[in-house]
């Protein structure tokens, strides 16, 4: 297994035993796609690479079409200056293909096929850990038969573990009858709370494994972000409505409203973003991005902090208060029934 310090949490039934937090690297795509961030220091990102597995992190996240491909070159020239035994696991995805400037969600098994030897040859790896559906077919290839292709490129030895992200449950319940869903990774944050109700609970019960995504709501939940700050026109934040009004003073006030919870557990207002993900039964780790070793610092907390009952009650009558985001806003427990406020919004 790759090495952590962190407490870990098996990845549903493929054995892989995760940090609670994974580093992301849509981020450090760079600006030549469709979903960038922004321009990137490239020797920026391999120090933020480095420093969070140096810290602990003990798997990565990323995919074929962040920054066409770029992404995973960075990854590559992190991992070649680790030594064997520390390096993290790798994880990645396929399904979604940049041209012209345009993103196109192709699932074709030839396609598909095309994009992992790609994906292999960026890393430097003869397999991948987990590779992923990025998007349900945008072009008309049926779900039966693309994740079929994943379950060929498992048989083969490509990829250790498959698994699908962005899909809805009646689509992961169609993959499941076909051949086990490994894991899947959903949008999953205070703001973004949907995944609670179905995803997750069927998940646990099905032991597919969960790596949320954008628990910080592509940082509008760091702590760090003002209604004053002004996005570049190639961040695609900028286009983002949770970044405009009016969801915008709602997103604020909640994560201004988190800041004395995180003062009270000696943390981040991020970090407290990212252990309320972690908090919900069947969620076995969370994807946070950095492009920095300072912005890896900012999140790290939350790979060993634990909210109790008072802290997730608290978050609850926050998001009451503020009317940020929509989805249940309680983890279910066991010693703990649900209240129909739990579920408004």
């Amino acid at each position: 297994m790759a090495k952590t310090s962190f407490p870990t949490r098996t990845l549903g039934s493929t054995g892989m035993a995760l940090s609670r937090v994974g580093l992301g690297t849509s981020a450090i795509g760079g600006a030549a796609w469709a979903y960038a961030w922004g321009e990137q220091d490239d020797s920026e990102s391999i120090r933020a690479i480095r420093h969070a597995v140096d810290r602990g992190i003990n798997w990565i996240d990323t995919a074929g079409s962040y920054g066409q491909g770029h992404a995973e070159t960075i990854v590559r020239r992190a991992l070649a200056q680790m030594p064997p035994s520390s390096r993290p696991y790798v994880f990645s995805k396929g399904g979604l293909v940049t041209r012209e400037g345009q993103a196109y969600c192709i699932a074709q098994p030839d396609s598909l096929r095309r994009e992992l030897e790609a994906s292999l040859r960026r890393l430097g790896v003869e397999c991948i850990d987990l590779y992923q559906m990025h998007w349900p077919a945008g072009d008309g290839t049926p779900l039966e038969v693309y994740w079929q292709a994943l379950l060929d490129l498992q048989r083969e030895g490509k990829v250790r573990a498959i698994g699908l992200s962005n899909h809805g449950l009646s689509q992961v319940q169609a993959a499941e009858a076909i051949g086990h869903v490994d894991a899947l990774q959903p949008p999953f944050s205070l703001i973004r709370r949907e995944a609670g109700a179905d995803l997750l609970p069927w998940c646990e019960s099905r032991q597919t494994g969960v790596i949320v995504y954008s628990p910080m709501q592509s940082g509008l939940l760091s702590g760090a972000f003002s209604a004053t700050r002004q996005l570049p026109a190639n961040d695609w934040r900028s286009r983002d409505a949770q970044f405009q009004p009016p969801r915008l003073a709602r997103n604020l006030a909640l994560a201004e409203a988190l800041r004395p919870l995180a003062e009270r557990h000696g943390t981040t207002v991020g970090a407290v973003a990212i252990a309320w993900t972690l908090a919900w039964p069947g969620v076995s780790g969370a994807i946070v991005g950095a492009r920095s070793p300072g912005q890896v610092d900012g999140w790290l907390g939350a790979a060993t902090l634990e909210l109790d009952e008072e802290a997730l009650q608290l978050i609850a009558d926050t998001l009451a208060d503020t009317g940020a985001g929509s989805g249940p806003r309680h983890p279910p427990a066991a010693d703990r029934l649900p209240t129909p406020a739990d579920f408004l919004r």
